[in-house]
């Protein structure tokens, strides 16, 4: 792209020094300091530790001195985006050798920051780590990362400005859905274990029962998942090209190839499972891990041979079952009675899984808690779309400050 005039395209090392300062491995043993893991970065916001460190206490990848106006920069997956820019912040910060400190000479450091996320920059991170066993850059490929940068400083300045003014919207909103969502969590837990009662179903007079795990309420029943639920074995013998779903942590049943972005299921899907509309379906070798799914994305779907598929009986309502399926406690209690196989791959088999013993309210309460919750759920997605248009809005400007398609406006004696 043609850059205006009075722009050019640099390396980074042109317009400023990276790890300039260094702790020695002379350092005194009792010098303290707040250090920061990768871990501790991400996508401009920084999380401080509450406490410092002592040099000595310190592993040895404590190395990187930070002060303010420095740009961190992960050199581990730095396509995740694990950069910040700090613009105020503690003293005594010391980062670890995974970073790279980008001290800006003759330019400005937010202006450098923003530029860490242009277009440009994020296609010759991607490129670098084209073909690499080891998902990290160095600091020298830190050095020759080429960005186009105007000449005038009060540009860079202004520029950067205006894109932080998106940052901080960012930072707020993910502030915001970070709260609904410890909100939402807390609920759940007190509705699930009848902490909470829905208004008008509460029948127990305050009487409880309970088992090892927790106290429930006296109107609530202490049902086997074999009793509420009937194994499905559907196959796919015909080999209709139905489409193959597979089941995440996090979302539950996804479109296989809309979430791997490519094909990971096997050419011939007739020894498949088939799973319809209404019906659940879990990996059955990580349901330990919370993989657990409702189908509710096609009429009928595939599954791997590897999956189990239920459905409910008449007294139970989904929405809320799935809630409790995909709940800590259900998740402890899968690990728990997971069998393990001679190659000690875990597996938790319908038998296994319909032996688990959970606690059911009626269904009419089931309903009301689900839809409590799923207007929780809703709260938090308004949220997210309202975050992902604005990511956009900013990616869109930023496109164009970063190249000088459009400029700004400097005042004369700038």
């Amino acid at each position: 792209m043609t850059l205006p005039k009075d722009w050019k395209y640099v390396e980074i090392e042109a317009v400023a020094s990276i790890n300039r300062r260094t702790l020695s491995s002379t350092t005194k043993p009792d010098r303290r300091f707040y250090y920061l893991e990768i871990s501790s970065v991400n996508k401009g916001r920084v999380d401080y530790p509450e406490q410092t460190i002592t040099f000595k206490e310190a592993p040895s990848r404590a190395r990187r001195i930070v002060q303010k106006g420095d740009v961190l920069m992960s050199m581990v997956r730095p396509n995740l985006q694990g950069f910040a820019h700090l613009r105020s912040g503690r003293e005594d910060i010391v980062a670890s050798t995974g970073f790279a400190v980008i001290t800006a000479d003759g330019a400005d450091s937010g202006f450098i920051y923003q530029s860490l996320y242009s277009p440009k920059v994020v296609a010759q991170l991607a490129g670098l780590l084209v073909g690499s066993g080891y998902p990290a850059i160095n600091s020298s490929d830190v050095e020759k990362l080429m960005i186009a940068i105007p000449h005038k400083i009060p540009e860079q300045r202004k520029i950067a400005a205006i894109l932080s003014t998106w940052d901080e919207a960012l930072e707020k909103l993910d502030a915001l859905i970070t709260a609904k969502e410890r909100h939402k969590k807390a609920l759940m837990m007190q509705l699930l274990t009848g902490r909470k009662r829905v208004k008008g179903f509460d029948r127990s007079n305050c009487h409880t029962k309970s088992d090892r795990f927790g106290i429930y309420p006296a109107d609530w029943t202490r049902v086997a998942l074999g009793n509420i639920t009937r194994e499905v074995s559907r196959r796919n013998p015909s080999g209709d090209n139905l489409p193959v779903l597979s089941c995440t942590k996090h979302r539950g049943l996804v479109l296989s190839e809309e979430y791997f972005e490519r094909r990971v299921y096997a050419d011939d899907t007739s020894n498949y499972r088939m799973v319809v509309r209404g019906e659940f379906a879990y990996a059955t070798n990580h349901i330990e891990e919370g993989s657990i799914g409702y189908q509710n994305l096609c009429v009928a779907g595939l599954v791997s041979p590897i999956y189990t598929v239920f459905r409910t009986t008449e007294e139970v309502d989904d929405a809320y079952l799935f809630r409790v399926l995909k709940s800590p406690l259900l998740i402890h209690l899968y690990r728990v009675n997971t069998s393990f196989s001679v190659d000690r791959r875990g597996s938790l088999r319908y038998d296994e899984f319909a032996a688990i013993h959970i606690w059911l309210p009626s269904k009419r309460e089931q309903a009301a808690i689900a839809n409590i919750l799923d207007t929780c759920d809703e709260e938090v997605n308004i949220l997210r779309s309202q975050r992902a248009a604005l990511d956009q809005q900013k990616r869109g400007i930023m496109q164009r400050l970063l190249t000088g398609a459009i400029r700004v406006r400097l005042e004369k004696n700038e």
